[in-house]
């Protein structure tokens, strides 16, 4: 496993991460999950990826993996977690601000079982909060020692660039991460988000670069989603698209993949993390068997022939 520095800072996290959206706490059995993170730690994954939203009920992933990191030193690990979507039915039970922030903090914290929090995201941007109330609350626990990173997740560049000088002006601790969503069909953050980025410091962690198992290979133009797969599961499958222009391109990159000596998925982590600004390419497993293969992902520098021939396939 390779590491990579996350924007500016010190930490460095592996290449591959491993995330919980949908999956732990909710469709994968709990020792699944747990045999999931745990072979993932032993492949040198150190990076592991959480929301308080995520799962069956509010904080139900952390405290899944609470569980599953318990053997583990606590310094050898980087968890995350983040907070904007609603976790209750009460006015306060939602969004960036200062109540919110806290409580959600002080409360994923007993759930994941740790002192602190490694990286703090906001989940969204909120325009109902004053953004620079969300940054003080952010800063204050950052200066308590509950967080020790604050990120952001699938905000738009403007007001990413607003955070930025607002934190510089104030000065606050600076945005590490950014989470967006980036895969060969979903590739807006090339445009902007990226560059103002890259000139803030500011490192990706990139969820969804299997676009959510398409660029497995596993779902075929003209036939059903497999039984027990993403597509063919309700309540799980609502952010996919899947068409047969994108099934056609991924029969087409397949042939890459086998030309290059990977398997489409190891293809499609190599192709995310070609950008020195992607610290991390989160992925999502059921089984470990999933973990290692996509861990084989990480120092596979992909040729100038074969990403020309991806960029054909993908403008195709």
């Amino acid at each position: 496993m390779k590491y990579r520095r996350l924007g500016k800072s010190g930490l460095k996290v592996s290449e591959i991460a491993l995330g919980s959206w949908l999956t732990y706490g909710t469709v994968t059995e709990r020792e699944q999950a747990t045999a999931c993170v745990r072979r993932a730690y032993e492949l040198g994954i150190n990076h592991f990826d959480c929301a308080n939203v995520y799962g069956a009920k509010p904080h139900a992933a952390e405290e899944v993996m609470r569980e599953a990191l318990a053997p583990f030193p606590r310094e050898s690990y980087v968890i995350t977690t983040k907070a904007f979507w609603p976790v209750g039915q009460g006015p306060n039970d939602r969004g960036l601000s200062r109540k919110h922030i806290v409580e959600q903090v002080h409360q994923s914290l007993k759930a994941l079982g740790v002192d602190y929090i490694d990286i703090f995201y906001f989940h969204r941007y909120d325009a109902e909060t004053d953004l620079e109330e969300s940054l003080r609350a952010v800063d204050d626990l950052i200066t308590q020692g509950k967080i020790l990173y604050a990120g952001f997740s699938e905000w738009p560049a403007d007001k990413i660039a607003e955070g930025v000088r607002l934190q510089r002006e104030l000065g606050l601790h600076k945005f590490v991460a950014s989470q967006p969503i980036y895969n060969m069909f979903e590739r807006y953050i090339e445009a902007a988000v990226v560059p103002i980025c890259e000139t803030a410091g500011i490192g990706q962690v990139v969820f969804s670069p299997l676009a959510q198992g398409v660029l497995t290979g596993k779902y075929r133009k003209g036939q059903p989603a497999p039984a027990g797969s993403r597509l063919a599961t309700p309540g799980v499958n609502q952010f996919m698209r899947v068409t047969d222009d994108i099934l056609d391109k991924v029969e087409r990159l397949e042939g890459i993949a086998k030309e290059a000596g990977l398997s489409l998925a190891q293809l499609a982590l190599a192709w995310t993390l070609r950008l020195p600004n992607v610290a991390s390419a989160l992925i999502g497993a059921s089984r470990p068997e999933q973990v290692e293969e996509n861990a084989k992902a990480s120092g596979v520098a992909l040729s100038d022939d074969v990403l020309a021939r991806i960029e054909e396939v993908l403008k195709g």
